[in-house]
């Protein structure tokens, strides 16, 4: 690695060091290092150059194949090289083709200077030309652990999923570069912060106070996720339930139809205990996207949270849908939609941010897919957004909860646009309105209909699902999909 005063100088900010990340991350004495003798290709840079500033290779996570690159800031800020790059290329070539997640310990200074300067340094650029194409053979991970422009960044970038170090930052070019460029002071943290990246732009899914702690969120993100893209996610022993969860889910869902709750309660009264794995919690907020076990099963759930902006659906909440969907597709994990809302958030942000193309790109995502979909209504379903949110032919299995309501908008709004009156100008007619819209938009309406499978007891949700994907998952397929989404853009 580096010289003694920058490996100490790491030591004493608390901050790990390259190798001791790998040690962090991996099972004890598993990592088998490929290019320990790699240097640059400059011959008077190659004493100041071990490893080429990223360390690279193979090792384990509990049991399970990964490959690794380790960027070395303390070797020229790991900027990116020849050398190096082919030791990258190597690794994830080698994960691709042979089934293995690749994680990304980024921290680098961009590309190495005077390397790509002038002609010389256009013609060691593009020599891979599929560098940047992701056909999502493996899941690819990224940690933002330290300082990330160049590699780290398009890395994350591509990314399934990304961590953040508080305190790191992730941009295309440091701040003091930025600050020359544009004449103005830049502040990092505002030009590449955690908090950015996990609320504005939706690029990292969590930011943690440590190396450790965003290492062993890697580790658990890694456990539901299956090893390449040609197998299932690996099962669990479904635990016993407690129990009084189902009982539990009666009274988390308020009586009240205006009432607000917080729909991760009851995902988590669903699905098997403890195994909650929330996808950019702080982005998108009025959807939750989740990983979790039903049964043992991994599955993805996509849930209307209510406690933010009554679960209308907003621009960064399609985003964050349509990237999980494409997330869950590509890994054969099974997709559950448990359903309020009371439809897409209108106005002029929302169309100047591209919302009916957002809603289309959801819309086109979700026609591709080929995992199973489970389709589960609690309480609104309305407008264009019942087809987003697994309506019609949208879903595999589709059922409701009694308090299901599959009107086009609110009873009392209904009332008002379709006959043009409000309560206060005659209370009775419009109460005797507004109930018989409410019942030709029951659960029981639709069910009638079979355009829903089944209305259920809410605490039988999770016996349901989990029959569901007994039937859903299993037969020649084994649970692996078409993943006409691999090659779906990772940000846009």
């Amino acid at each position: 690695m580096g010289n003694p005063e920058k490996l100490n100088a790491r030591r004493e900010a608390g901050i790990l060091n390259a190798r001791q990340r790998l040690d962090c991350l991996l099972d004890e004495e598993s990592f088998n290092e490929f290019g320990l003798f790699a240097t640059s290709h400059r011959p008077e840079m190659r004493e100041k150059t071990p490893a080429d500033g990223k360390i690279a290779g193979f090792g384990r996570v509990n049991g399970r194949p990964v490959a690794v690159v380790s960027n070395d800031f303390t070797v020229l800020g790991a900027s990116s090289s020849v050398i190096n790059g082919k030791k990258m290329k190597h690794i994830r070539d080698v994960a691709a083709s042979r089934g293995m997640p690749m994680v990304c310990l980024g921290e680098s200074a961009g590309a190495r200077m005077p390397d790509r300067m002038g002609a010389s340094g256009r013609a060691i650029l593009g020599q891979d030309p599929v560098e940047f194409r992701r056909c999502r053979e493996m899941p690819l991970v990224s940690a933002l652990l330290g300082d990330c422009y160049g590699s780290s960044t398009w890395y994350a970038c591509m990314s399934d999923f990304t961590v953040m170090r508080k305190g790191a930052t992730m941009a295309v070019a440091s701040s003091r570069v930025t600050s020359i460029a544009i004449n103005q002071t830049v502040d990092p943290e505002e030009l590449g912060g955690w908090r950015l990246h996990t609320e504005k732009t939706g690029l990292v899914d969590y930011a943690e106070a440590s190396d450790e702690e965003a290492l062993a969120v890697v580790k658990r993100y890694l456990s539901y996720m299956p090893q390449h893209q040609g197998e299932a996610p690996p099962t669990a022993d479904s635990p016993i339930r407690p129990d009084n969860a189902d009982d539990a889910i009666l009274d988390l869902l308020p009586e009240s139809r205006s009432q607000v709750y917080d729909s991760r309660k009851i995902v988590a009264a669903i699905v098997d205990h403890d195994s909650v794995f929330e996808m950019k919690p702080r982005f998108g907020r009025s959807i939750v996207t989740a990983l979790a076990r039903i049964g043992g099963r991994v599955v993805g759930v996509i849930a209307n949270n209510p406690m933010v902006r009554g679960g209308s659906i907003d621009v960064d909440a399609m985003r964050k849908a349509t990237s999980f969907i494409v997330h869950c597709d590509s890994f054969n994990i099974p997709l559950v939609f448990l359903v309020d809302q009371p439809g897409f958030l209108i106005g002029v942000d929302g169309e100047k941010r591209w919302a009916p193309g957002r809603i289309m790109n959801w819309m086109n995502a979700l026609s591709l897919v080929t995992v199973p979909r489970i389709a589960i209504t609690l309480r609104k379903n309305y407008g264009q957004a019942y087809l987003n949110m697994g309506g019609g032919r949208n879903s595999d299995v589709s059922a409701a909860w009694p308090s299901a309501d599959y009107g086009f908008m609110d009873p009392r709004v209904g009332v008002n646009v379709l006959h043009g009156l409000k309560r206060e100008d005659d209370p009775e007619r419009f109460d005797q309105l507004a109930n018989e819209i409410s019942n030709d938009s029951s659960a029981y309406a639709l069910a009638a209909l079979f355009e829903s499978h089944s209305v259920l007891d809410p605490r039988d949700t999770s016996r349901f699902i989990a029959s569901a994907l007994d039937i859903h998952c299993g037969g020649p397929t084994k649970g692996v999909g078409r993943h006409h989404l691999a090659n779906w853009p990772t940000s846009f």
